[in-house]
């Protein structure tokens, strides 16, 4: 087996706000395996600048160092077993041997999903921006049928973030809309409590991560007392799951990419289940290539409610493939084809 990875850079439609900095662009690093056939597999390695373990500056050298042992062939269980600090490499190396392994044909996990008879509910996402941007962002998501949003938060005045709420809230019950919001860390420790409790005046599902990782004494005690569901999502990055047994969270996302792979997120699936602690899985701005890796997957586990797996129509470059949006659900259409000559 040989390989060799490949860059691309996307760039957003439009400027994407989250509480850590506005988006233009994201390169992603594509692993391409070829065996000796001549078929080839093609997994996704997406670094989230600021956020992903391995955003470090000897990124490169790592991945070169992996497609280096690949090529002397090292067994492929000891280079995944070597990637535990590198988890958006493990992830790209694991879905190009899964991809390898089915074919080359970008079909990991073949379904009900795959064949074009299913398709995954998502929520629909609200991006950070003046209180006029996000107003006309949720309107839009509900008159293309999404009964699920989530709303990014922290990034302008917190009062304005609750009248935008307050408006959807006013026009949808909880009956028929889903409200989840995401504060990417944004809360004060001092005023996390007193947000989570005016939040939770509104019928809201949950909040995703309210104050940074890493205060594990504090975000215990949050969802110990908390009046809102509370789903934690970058406390889990470079974690082991007994993080699970100090805070007790309600929810947990699984991000693959930052988790270390479709393994890796499998054993957090598990030990969450243990303890009755609900999750659901969200894609981390990958292309397509990645975004089909995790909706395949994510099909197999028959999960219960909303996934985060919408992110694919953000791009004005990404690498067109079956995957399509319809109502508030992603499907793969078996009538369309990838287009991954820039690969190969």
């Amino acid at each position: 087996m040989r390989a060799r990875y490949h860059k691309k850079t996307l760039h957003f439609k439009k400027p994407s706000g989250t509480s850590r900095g506005v988006l233009h662009e994201k390169e992603s690093y594509f692993i391409i395996l070829e065996n000796g056939a001549g078929q080839k597999g093609v997994g996704e390695c997406s670094v989230l600048k600021g956020l992903s373990l391995d955003d470090r500056p000897d990124y490169l050298d790592q991945l070169n160092h992996i497609i280096v042992e690949i090529n002397v062939e090292r067994p492929i269980s000891e280079i995944l077993e070597s990637l535990d600090l590198w988890p958006s490499i493990k992830f790209g190396l694991e879905s190009a041997l899964i991809d390898l392994e089915n074919d080359g044909v970008q079909i990991l996990f073949p379904s009900q999903f795959t064949s074009g008879n299913a398709g995954i509910p998502i929520n629909g996402l609200i991006w950070m921006g003046d209180k006029n941007d996000m107003l006309s962002q949720a309107q839009n998501l509900l008159e293309r049928g999404f009964t699920c949003l989530k709303m990014k938060i922290g990034a302008i005045n917190f009062e304005d973030e609750l009248e935008i709420i307050a408006h959807i809230r006013n026009t949808f019950s909880e009956e028929d809309l889903i409200l989840r919001v995401d504060a990417n860390g944004a809360f004060l420790p001092d005023q996390a409590i007193e947000k989570l409790k005016r939040l939770s005046e509104f019928g809201l599902h949950s909040i995703e991560q309210p104050v940074k990782a890493g205060q594990i004494e504090l975000m215990a005690e949050l969802c110990e007392h908390t009046p809102l569901a509370i789903a934690l999502d970058e406390e889990l990055i470079g974690s082991s799951t007994f993080i699970l047994d100090q805070i007790n969270p309600q929810y947990i996302i699984l991000k693959p990419s930052l988790l270390g792979g479709l393994k890796s997120s499998m054993k957090w699936i598990r030990d969450a289940e243990q303890k009755g602690i609900g999750w659901w899985v969200t894609s981390a701005l990958e292309s397509n290539i990645g975004l089909n890796a995790i909706s395949q997957w994510t099909y197999t586990l028959q999960p219960i409610g909303h996934q985060g797996l919408g992110t694919g129509s953000l791009y004005t470059d990404n690498i067109a493939s079956p995957l399509e949006i319809r109502n508030e659900e992603i499907h793969y259409n078996t009538s369309k084809n990838w287009e991954l000559n820039e690969f190969f």
